[in-house]
């Protein structure tokens, strides 16, 4: 176990002057150090121990006592940054068991050990090897120990103690912000916060006064000033006003040491800003104003801008405008504008320079929001006098109504005055007006009107049934001034008169039964007129005067508007008489009266006992069961269009064209069969058959050609056999062999065997059918080869006399080339 220990305390003996060491231990007295000029005696507690007296400046005696083992003083104090050229020393351990010969080893472990702090492994002197910063670790926690060099066994255990690092002003303080942003309201009072900073400084503020910061304002003044101590910004001016200076730039400072002299310093600038409040009323720069507009302005109209000043802005800027005189007030209106807040002064309701030619209005403005605070300020509105000039403008015509109805009678004569219209210049001059027709509204000139006092007269004949209301424009235009023309509709209205005859109402065609008995009624029969009566209409029917005599039947009125044709015998005969015309006349209830005769025509037909019709004679038959001329026309029409889409669709396919082998372009494929087969000229009309060249054995020798003479009329001559097949006679087997050339069809079959292998194999085969044709032309020719490439090198050495045996065709080149051999052989 540890028995001893000196510690130094540099710093502490420069300011005490005194180091003290007190040591539990049960040894007795080994050592006396010199600490800080004072001398330490350790006394143990052995056989005979006493006390130790240490002598120095003061004479001062240390009495140890014995006591427990254990450490009395565990911590040792160091000044950071030191400046130094050595290594910085900290203190020393040593132990009782420690002769001083170097048998004892110390060891150290913990936070820094052997790089921040070392110690010496024989004295037990303890330094700092770096320089220190407190800011960065404040506190360093270590174990000690010592260990016999002769046996490595330790004589003390591993004992904890902590080396505390003393703070200097070496950091200055900082401010959370480099540049705050704040605002203050105008006109508050002296005092009011703005805001507060904060600055902090990383020395120990346990440690003397090198954390304690101070506040203070380097510029800003006289309208700001900082509290010390918190850092509260305050107004300390009255009645700022941010018309006058809307911004502010405040500079504080921080200090620490509480501002003494020596202390380290820091700054940070402060924007501030002065809010705006109400406190200005809104003002007109001028107090009249003076405006114009013509009559002929339309309202909305926009006549002027009134514009209000307010030297605040935004919310406390909004102003109303009002007009608050008596006079005006329903023919103006006055708006703010959103944007600029200027008085937008528009017309409300047309004016008129002959009423009224100038109008004085009084205009006020106000704020939207009043800040009671400063009602003292004044009032917080402003008005203004304007003057609105009315100007002359040469205004067209005007009618005394909007619109204009009339009334005729449609049995009016032409030239019949109908109504009139009226309209005057409103200018003052009164310029005299004329009248005339928007022909556009009357292109049939049905209407007139007289130009010098506006009366509307008739100019053709009317008719209710074809027109009941007639919708014209009359204008009205100035004689000095053409250009000025206003219009007004005039609304005629047609009153009926009662000049149309009642008519039936509907074709009718009925029939009468043979088998009918008298009084038997065979068709309900109804009228129309095109006339309107004030009391509706009236009908009444009746059998015509001449049909009475001899009559088969009557006509009874209903005295509803109907009537019913009746008979009036029995029996009637379709082979006598087989049709009946029945006259009827009909009469209207109006003045005067109108009436008409109408036939109804009764056809005599066969019936069954319950009096339906069986059978009429052709003409009765036909007209019930037949079509009426609408029908008949439309099928008609159906017909003649049937015929015209077969005519087309015959021309069509007439003129339909082959399909192409290839549809489209995209429609290409690799399987292209070219045929190249020569035909036999312009004179084989009957081509060539292709299944000779496929089967040379089938050839048909009967088969005539066109284009060359019968053998007939020419018998052939012995041909001549070529050398070639006399020379390859015996290889081919004696006189059989050219027989055999052309039966073996070997090389054909081998050459499909192949092609078909080919293409069943083939993996890039197309994925769709496709033909390929082979044709076999046969085993050789009678005149072999007309290639000169197996020729001779010459002309002459060609036998051409064979060439009179092919027939009259070959007839002149056989004559070419037969003279000139002849011509050689001479």
């Amino acid at each position: 176990m540890w028995t001893g220990l000196l510690l130094l305390l540099p710093l502490w003996a420069q300011q005490c002057g005194l180091a003290l060491a007190t040591l539990r231990t049960i040894g007795g007295l080994h050592r006396a150090a010199a600490v800080g000029g004072v001398e330490v005696a350790v006394a143990g507690a052995g056989p005979g121990a006493g006390t130790a007296t240490a002598t120095g400046p003061g004479s001062m005696e240390l009495l140890l006592r014995r006591s427990k083992r254990g450490w009395a003083w565990n911590q040792f104090y160091l000044m950071e940054e030191y400046m130094g050229d050595g290594p910085q020393y900290v203190g020393k351990l040593h132990s009782d068991q420690d002769p001083g010969d170097g048998t004892i080893r110390y060891q150290l472990t913990g936070d820094g050990a052997g790089d921040t702090f070392t110690i010496d492994p024989r004295s037990g002197d303890i330094h700092a090897t770096k320089r220190l910063d407190r800011e960065e670790h404040s506190v360093y926690t270590l174990r000690a120990r010592a260990v016999s060099n002769r046996t490595g066994r330790p004589l003390e255990d591993w004992t904890n103690f902590t080396i505390k690092i003393h703070d200097i002003n070496d950091n200055a303080p900082t401010f959370t912000k480099s540049v705050y942003m704040a605002s203050v309201p105008e006109m508050s009072d002296v005092g009011t916060s703005v805001m507060t900073v904060t600055a902090t400084d990383a020395d120990d503020i346990s440690y003397g006064n090198s954390a304690r910061v101070v506040y203070s304002i380097l510029e800003g003044q006289p309208y700001f000033s900082v509290e010390p101590n918190t850092g509260i910004i305050r107004t300390a001016l009255q009645d700022m006003n941010r018309e006058n200076r809307e911004h502010y730039q405040v500079v504080i400072q921080a200090k620490d040491m509480a501002g003494q002299m020596g202390g380290l310093s820091g700054t940070a600038t402060v924007s501030i800003t002065l809010s705006d409040v109400n406190n200005n009323p809104p003002r007109f720069p001028q107090g009249v104003y003076q405006f114009s507009i013509p009559e002929s302005a339309q309202p909305g109209s926009v006549i002027g801008v009134l514009q209000a000043r307010d030297n605040d802005v935004g919310r406390n800027a909004e102003m109303d405008y009002k007009i608050t005189s008596e006079e005006g007030r329903d023919v103006f209106r006055i708006a703010t504008d959103k944007d600029t807040q200027d008085g937008v002064l528009s017309l409300n309701r047309q004016v008129d320079y002959e009423s009224k030619r100038m109008y004085t209005l009084r205009v006020q403005v106000e704020n939207r929001y009043l800040d009671p605070r400063f009602r003292s300020l004044g009032p917080f509105h402003d008005t203004a006098l304007v003057k609105v000039a009315v100007t002359d403008e040469n205004e067209p015509p005007v009618f005394q109504r909007s619109s204009y109805q009339m009334e005729v009678q449609e049995s009016a004569p032409v030239g019949t005055i109908i109504g009139s219209v009226s309209a005057m210049d409103p200018d003052h001059i009164r310029s005299p007006v004329k009248y005339s027709v928007d022909r556009h509204t009357d292109m049939d000139h049905v209407f007139n009107v007289y130009p010098g006092n506006g009366s509307v007269y008739l100019q053709k004949p009317l008719d209710r049934e074809e027109a009941s209301w007639h919708n014209i424009s009359i204008r009205a235009e100035e004689f000095n001034n053409p250009n000025q023309i206003s219009r007004v509709p005039v609304n005629i209205k047609v009153l009926d008169v009662n000049d149309n005859p009642p008519t039936f109402a509907t074709l009718y065609e009925t029939f009468v039964c043979e088998n009918a008995k008298a009084g038997q009624r065979i068709q309900m029969i109804s009228a129309t007129d095109p006339d309107e009566p004030i009391g509706g209409q009236r009908f009444s029917f009746r059998l015509a005067p001449e049909a009475t005599v001899k009559a088969n039947f009557t006509v009874r009125d209903n005295n509803d508007n109907t009537a019913m044709v009746l008979t009036l015998r029995s029996g009637y005969s379709r082979i006598q008489h087989s049709r009946y015309l029945v006259p009827v006349v009909i009469s209207d209830g109006g003045s005067p009266v109108q009436s008409s005769t109408n036939t109804l025509t009764v056809r005599v037909c066969s019936c069954d006992r319950d009096g339906n019709m069986k059978l009429c004679n052709a003409e009765a038959l036909a007209l019930p069961a037949g079509l009426s001329t609408g029908a008949l026309v439309a099928i008609l029409l159906c017909v003649c269009i049937l015929l015209m889409l077969v005519v087309l669709f015959a021309a069509l396919r007439h003129q339909r064209k082959k399909e192409p082998l290839i549809m489209s372009k995209e429609d290409v494929r690799d399987n292209v069969v070219s045929y190249n087969d020569e035909g036999g000229g312009e004179e084989d009309t009957q081509a060539f058959d292709i299944g000779t060249l496929r089967n040379p054995e089938a050839l048909d020798d009967s088969k005539l050609r066109r284009d060359i003479m019968p053998d007939a009329l020419y018998p052939p001559l012995p041909r001549r056999p070529p050398p070639s097949s006399l020379a390859g006679a015996p290889a081919a087997g004696g006189a059989g062999g050219g027989a055999g050339v052309l039966c073996d069809n070997g090389d054909m079959r081998d050459f499909i065997a192949q092609r078909l292998a080919e293409n069943d194999t083939d993996p890039m085969a197309p994925p769709y059918d496709s033909l390929a044709t082979y044709a076999y032309e046969g085993s050789g020719s009678v005149a072999h080869s007309l290639s000169s490439v197996e020729s001779a090198a010459s002309d002459g050495d060609h036998d051409y006399n064979y060439l009179s045996d092919w027939g009259p065709r070959f007839k002149k080149l056989a004559n070419m080339y037969g003279t000139e051999d002849s011509d050689k052989d001479s």
